[in-house]
């Protein structure tokens, strides 16, 4: 976590900026907690949401059961959230699951580099990519009143050929 905090803490006090919207995404190579292959790559055609999340977040315990709501809403629809885990140890991940289980693919091997990649500046941090593999929605932090509004980009972006 110390090496992560230190990443979290350059990235915000340095005058780098998030990818921003408009932007293709980074195409992250990382490996699932099951030791599947995830490559960001592979989702183009769906609408693919990035969450980045690790077990010492408390913003993370309330994302958890609105990412998994999204997953049943919005899965067979073309929606593919990958959350991807930033703690150093596997353990502390395993643990944060017990407690709030994903029905999403969670990933972790990869993590930092792929962090990095999006300029990842507080946690969590969502980015929203479309079909064609550009971020069209980002986000900071995660507060329940603000759910709405991601939903309707969710659903205008699955509209999109």
């Amino acid at each position: 976590m110390k090496t992560f905090l230190f990443l979290v803490s350059t990235l915000i006090f340095s005058n780098s900026h998030a990818t921003a919207m408009g932007e293709n995404s980074p195409d992250c190579v990382l490996t699932s907690l099951n030791n599947t292959p995830v490559h960001f790559h592979e989702y183009t055609g769906k609408v693919l949401y990035v969450d980045f999340w690790a077990s010492w977040c408390t913003s993370c315990m309330q994302s958890f059961p609105f990412l998994n709501q999204l997953t049943h809403e919005f899965g067979e629809q073309g929606l593919h959230i990958v959350g991807v885990n930033l703690d150093e140890q596997v353990d502390d991940a395993l643990a944060f699951l017990g407690h709030h289980p994903s029905h999403f693919t969670i990933a972790n091997h990869g993590g930092e580099q792929c962090a990095k990649s999006f300029e990842v500046q507080a946690m969590p941090s969502s980015y929203l990519i479309d079909k064609h593999g550009v971020i069209r929605y980002t986000h900071q932090g995660f507060r329940a009143g603000e759910t709405d509004e991601l939903k309707q980009q969710i659903v205008k972006l699955l509209a999109e050929k």
